[in-house]
């Protein structure tokens, strides 16, 4: 009866940071700029990892796979912040600065030439 619980909740997880990482790709097409998409993207990712490698650890029970998995867990929780921290900042020293969420890094189909404007 136990096992048949820790699988359920094992799967529940696994399918919940499925659904994070989904919803972190769907907000990188998605968000305006590219500070509001590494921003959904490291928030996404940081829940997925928890979410997934704790439904792993409840299938692996007590092993040593288990640790592994958690020693894993625990890198990628220290470094996929921080990458995201040096990402931002290489972008904000390189020149591209954060707006008030107004604009976006497409082009605007009003800053088109208009037809016939070059001949």
């Amino acid at each position: 009866m136990i096992d048949v619980a820790i699988d359920i909740l094992s799967w529940i997880l696994l399918v919940l940071g499925g659904a994070c990482v989904l919803i972190g790709g769907i907000g990188g097409l998605r968000l305006p700029n590219f500070y509001t998409r590494i921003h959904a993207a490291s928030l996404t990712d940081t829940m997925a990892t928890i979410l997934i490698f704790v439904g792993m650890i409840l299938q692996a029970g007590l092993s040593l796979a288990a640790i592994k998995l958690f020693a894993i867990m625990l890198f990628l929780l220290l470094t996929g912040p921080t990458a995201t921290y040096a990402l931002a900042n290489a972008a904000l020293l390189s020149g591209l600065k954060p707006d008030d969420g107004s604009a976006s890094d497409a082009p605007k189909a009003n800053n088109l030439p208009k037809e016939g404007a070059g001949e």
